[in-house]
């Protein structure tokens, strides 16, 4: 039964002994999330990934980072450029018709021209600029011990409902929250317990 212990810690979410085999993320459960690196609205993603990883439920988030399991670290920034589209249609038509006959007599002579010329030409240009953004984020995940026990890079153009920025927020939550839900699914295999956050 003295087994169990460290179990049952892992259950209730408290500092556990690492046990060999057990992967570093089924053990996190608070993280603090490091100022990203990166251009000027390096701050807005990293409140939008702090946000993004709270909505899963799997961890607390802390402001003190000596309570923390991990830390997240990294970069992120957003670039807007314009993006040009330009297309050009034309369209020409032309037909050209031409006679000429003469005929001469002693002392009468005559002489038929006939030309003709027709012409169509028609061109279309247009051209149009749309505005774009594109975010990208490079995170890793630190250990108290200084190892890095994940990473991931997202990048975005932004979805239906969402800007780039709060897209690849959504994208790194997601990557962290599959990845520890299959880390915590190991762990409780090889613990031998139900696993905890499912």
């Amino acid at each position: 039964m003295i087994w169990l212990c460290p179990v049952l810690l892992l259950v209730f979410g408290t500092a556990i002994e690492p046990q060999p085999n057990v992967p570093a993320l089924a053990l996190v459960k608070r993280i603090y999330v490091d100022q990203l690196g990166g251009g000027k609205v390096s701050d807005q993603m990293q409140d939008m990934i702090v946000a993004a990883i709270q909505g899963t439920g799997l961890f607390t988030i802390t402001e003190n980072r000596e309570r923390a399991d991990a830390v997240l670290k990294g970069s992120g920034d957003e670039s807007v450029y314009a993006e040009t589209h330009s297309s050009s249609d034309s369209i020409g038509l032309h037909a050209s018709a031409g006679g000429s006959s003469s005929s001469t007599a002693r002392s009468v002579g005559s002489s038929s021209r006939q030309y003709g010329s027709a012409g169509v030409t028609d061109s279309e240009t247009s051209r149009s600029e749309e505005r774009r953004r594109e975010a990208v984020a490079s995170v890793r995940l630190v250990d108290t011990e200084g190892d890095v026990i994940w990473s991931t890079t997202q990048e975005s153009l932004g979805a239906k409902f969402r800007g780039s920025m709060a897209d690849v927020a959504d994208k790194v939550a997601r990557k962290l929250a599959e990845e520890t839900k299959s880390a915590r699914l190991a762990a409780a295999r090889i613990l031998q317990t139900p696993p905890s956050g499912q």
